[in-house]
């Protein structure tokens, strides 16, 4: 029996079909408190209380998570011979559609899941979900180790196999 349904795709509709189900729910505190959420002092409050709460280990984890997978693309992309990724981002606009393409690839299910892990932390903390902090912290905690590790390890892995190469020269 085959199966129409991957694991990436059904991780995606969940995050959709979440956030939808939570936008009624933001909009009517949002038209009751006359503030958006994410540019509150409760917001920042929020992100504290996160950090002591169920699923604080999140923090943690996916990060790691992040930093591995962007070691394991920086290689890549090292023995590949591109650029490191956020240079090629900024400056190589030759490369930054398949860095962006690959990049996502690299991270769709992390990212789905960390969306997925912020609703249901904010289910359990706060009994309500605000979807625009979902939205917002999940990538977050997943772009930036996952962006700078893999533009690290690229350095790093191509100095060595420079100097590698140069001793052998020699």
């Amino acid at each position: 029996m085959k199966t129409f349904l991957t694991r990436s795709s059904f991780l995606t509709i969940l995050v959709i079909v979440a956030v939808v189900v939570a936008i009624p729910f933001a909009v009517s505190e949002f038209f009751k408190t006359g503030e958006f959420y994410l540019l509150s002092q409760r917001f920042v409050d929020d992100l504290v209380a996160r950090l002591h709460g169920p699923g604080r280990l999140r923090f943690l984890l996916q990060p790691i998570v992040a930093i591995v997978l962007g070691a394991r693309d920086g290689v890549k992309d090292a023995r590949a011979g591109k650029p490191p990724f956020l240079w090629g981002l900024a400056f190589r606009r030759s490369d930054r559609a398949d860095m962006v393409r690959t990049a996502l690839l690299s991270v769709r299910d992390l990212i789905a899941v960390a969306i997925l892990l912020d609703i249901v932390a904010q289910l359990l903390i706060f009994r309500m979900v605000h979807p625009a902090a979902a939205l917002l912290l999940g990538p977050v905690l997943i772009a930036f180790p996952y962006a700078t590790s893999r533009a690290l390890t690229n350095r790093v892995t191509r100095g060595r196999s420079e100097r590698i190469s140069v001793t052998e020269a020699v």
